[in-house]
């Protein structure tokens, strides 16, 4: 038996030398990966502090019950940074999540696509397009008011300049008129927005889907008639078909040249869209909201509107020199954003690994930046819960007041928004004596911040 075993031992060991040899071989690589064995020793990678809930539900029930009640840095954000600084991880919506708080955050990363497409939108917004822009922009708010306001007592403030703005992105800037059902189709995909990725018959995420494909099949029709318009123009004419000035010719033109697709032009005009209406709406009513509560800073913004309005000849319209003077319409609008950020914050996704104060943020992670790490500071705004619009008489350091984001990253809307809001403040105070039905209405979310009961408000025209 012995020697049996002496005559097989060397054929067991050599079969079995191959699947040795690879145990090995795979142990060595898996160590070297860990930065260990026979190679120099990385460092090891520290995940941010935090919990990541259960399996791909995580936290994302704690989340969306705060975010329905507007209270997410109350309820969600301050538990977590109080237990575990300021970054942690989650699980939100199947992600895992890092969440970072403070000015040191990261919205300022870009790539080469980024700064291209908002090169265009950038064009349509400088000095010289936001000259060309005040006009319509009276124009459009003055036709509203005429159209929605006069003859009325009461009326949903928020509604109403919701429609406002939605008219303002597409008609003034886009050049594309605003047809019957427009704005209630991009509503429906906000509403999906957050909604369970569940795609039923009549689900919120079903019925944001469909009308996300309608919204694309409306814009492709609209952007290939434009673009064949455009290459008719350049054949008899000559030049690049961006004489109107409109955002929308000027994308077609770079489409034309071929340094974007048609995908891309489609897609930033739904951005642009949702970026700018349901935001600035939501931001001029928090600024009525924030003057009700405070007449003090009402009569103020009133008598700088009067004296602008002295200024000006019977019949003349605002110019871009006279939005400038509103100094103190901004610094209000400036606070009551802080108080109210018409946005939360945004996710990104992790493209590399990245080492962030210490820990390391897996590539692949989705990164949440909010305003609240900043907007809520006391060591940066004073008492940062009451309101005071004289914070804003001086500079802010940079990423600090992120309402519109900040750095590369920042909102490429946010002049339109800001002549928006100006333009309509200036012909609510000079028009019309008003005043909230209901002066301390809750503000809920879904997905994004907005009155319970669209703002009522009672409405008569000026006497004198």
């Amino acid at each position: 038996m012995a020697l049996e075993m002496n005559l097989y031992l060397p054929l067991i060991l050599s079969a079995l030398m191959p699947i040795i040899l690879l145990y090995f071989i795979s142990l060595i690589h898996k160590n070297n990966n860990n930065g260990s064995y026979f190679g120099k020793k990385k460092k090891k990678k520290i995940l941010p502090p935090g919990e990541m809930g259960l399996p791909w539900i995580g936290e994302t029930l704690e989340f969306y019950r705060a975010q329905k009640k507007n209270r997410i840095f109350e309820e969600f954000i301050q538990p977590r940074t109080a237990k575990h600084g300021a970054i942690f991880k989650t699980r939100l919506m199947g992600s895992p999540t890092v969440l970072l708080m403070g000015r040191n955050s990261i919205m300022e990363k870009q790539g080469d696509r980024h700064r291209s497409i908002r090169a265009v939108i950038a064009t349509s917004l400088n000095s010289a397009g936001l000259e060309k822009l005040v006009p319509k922009l009276c124009s459009s708010v003055e036709d509203h008011l005429k159209t929605h306001w006069v003859g009325k007592d009461t009326l949903s403030l928020y509604r109403s300049t919701k429609l406002l703005t939605f008219s303002v992105v597409f008609e003034c800037l886009l050049g594309i008129k605003v047809e019957d059902g427009m704005l209630e189709m991009f509503e429906r995909v906000l509403e999906g927005v957050f909604a369970p990725p569940v795609e039923f018959p009549g689900s919120k995420f079903w019925r944001a889907k469909r009308a996300r494909t309608q919204i694309e099949k409306m814009l492709v029709e609209i952007v290939r008639k434009r673009k064949n318009e455009m290459e008719l123009e350049q054949n008899i004419k000559g030049g690049g078909g961006e004489e109107d000035g409109m955002l929308l010719s000027r994308l077609i033109a770079s489409l034309i040249r071929g340094e974007i697709s048609e995908e891309e032009v489609v897609d930033n005009v739904v951005l642009l869209v949702f970026a700018a209406h349901d935001t600035t709406s939501f931001a001029i009513a928090m600024v009525c909201r924030a003057l009700a509560h405070h007449p003090n800073c009402y009569q103020h913004l009133l008598q700088e509107h009067v004296e602008i309005t002295g200024s000006k000849k019977p019949g003349e319209t605002l110019t871009l020199d006279d939005t400038q003077k509103m100094k103190y319409t901004w610094q209000v609008t400036r606070e009551s954003m802080r108080l109210f950020p018409p946005i939360f914050g945004s996710f990104r996704k992790a493209i590399v690994d990245i080492d962030y104060q210490g820990f390391t943020i897996p590539k692949g992670w989705k990164i949440l930046w909010t305003t609240y790490g900043t907007h809520l500071d006391e060591d940066i705004f004073k008492d940062p819960l009451s309101f005071d619009p004289s914070r804003f008489e001086e500079p802010v350091p940079p990423y600090v007041y992120v309402p519109f984001g900040g750095g590369p990253r920042m909102c490429a809307g946010y002049q339109l928004a800001r002549l928006n809001i100006l333009v309509f403040m200036h012909f609510l105070g000079t028009r019309f004596d008003w005043s909230l039905v209901h002066p301390d209405e809750p503000i809920t979310m879904d997905p994004l911040p907005f009155p319970c009961y669209g703002m009522p408000i009672n409405i008569s025209p000026k006497t004198s």
